[in-house]
């Protein structure tokens, strides 16, 4: 099953058209023949009926759900994987709404798919970046000329900062949530996700003024009207920041500080698997699938 492809939504629903199907694939992703127990990786496992398993040491009960974004929803996986297929294929997201219309769910449902989705989205990847490398920071949040005067504050206090680092070689960006954009707060995000003595590009922001200690920094000054100086540019990164604000207020309008990390995970996924076939992303996405979150994590955490 793994090997058979689907790149259209019809070879999507015309392989997995079960939900027995479904979970063999799963199984396959997941294990690869070799199941293991969720509760204790070095005990034997015991095979019962209706796809469940026993774990001999702690006389527990699993399937290929347990503690992944499955696990605990009466949704089918048939939906599921339709609901991932979307996510991750549309070049631009989904709205809840849109996606509760196309897989026959209630809005908070969807919403609620989207968000386990995209919590799968975000697991860190701890390899350092190296070569060339773009970091550039931005603001998320609504123009001031659109607030009511009684709400208007000066700079960008109200908005989002958020981080972008992008391997120039590979194309390959990490993008976070940061309470504000000092040098205390981007050097450590910084030093865990690019090596030493690569050749980091950024504008002329102070906060970067002390790259040099650790790296070979270069930078343009946009604030001239420079942006580029042969090899020297940030274009990349802020190519990615264009596409993920066009994303945002085309598809989503408006994201919270509390949910735009999952958010910019979902648009760096796409970014990095953009050379990907349809089916191999989405298999990809289903190998990342340990990590689940509650609905009232979600609305109260």
């Amino acid at each position: 099953m793994i090997n058979q492809e689907f790149n259209t939504i019809l070879e999507l629903l015309q392989v997995f058209n079960n939900e027995e199907i479904c979970i063999e694939h799963l199984e396959t992703i997941r294990w690869g023949g070799n199941i293991i127990s969720p509760f204790d990786a070095s005990s034997k496992v015991y095979k019962c009926k209706g796809n469940k398993y026993k774990c001999k040491n702690t006389g527990k009960y699993f399937n290929v759900k347990t503690n992944t974004l499955f696990d605990n929803t009466k949704i089918p996986l048939q939906k599921w994987f339709l609901a991932i297929w979307i996510a991750t294929s549309h070049k631009k997201g989904i709205s809840s709404c849109q996606l509760a219309k196309d897989i026959g769910t209630t809005q908070k449902t969807a919403w609620f798919m989207l968000q386990r989705i995209r919590k799968c989205f975000g697991i860190d990847d701890d390899t350092q970046m190296k070569g060339t490398i773009e970091v550039d920071e931005a603001y998320f949040g609504g123009k001031e000329a659109n607030r009511h005067m009684k709400d208007r504050v000066k700079g960008v206090k109200e908005k989002t900062a958020v981080f972008g680092i992008i391997e120039r070689d590979t194309k390959r960006v990490k993008s976070f949530r940061v309470n504000d954009t000092k040098a205390t707060t981007l050097y450590p995000k910084i030093a865990h996700n690019i090596q030493q003595n690569s050749i980091i590009m950024t504008d002329e922001a102070t906060c970067y003024k002390r790259l040099y200690v650790n790296y070979k920094h270069n930078r343009v000054n946009h604030s001239k009207g420079k942006y580029s100086f042969g090899s020297i540019h940030t274009n990349t990164i802020e190519g990615y920041w264009s596409q993920v604000k066009r994303g945002i207020n085309g598809i989503y309008h408006w994201t919270s500080k509390k949910h735009i990390d999952k958010y910019l995970n979902e648009y760096s996924f796409r970014y990095n698997t953009r050379d990907c076939k349809e089916g191999e992303r989405f298999n990809l996405f289903l190998k990342s699938l340990e990590c689940k979150t509650t609905y009232k994590e979600l609305i109260y955490g």
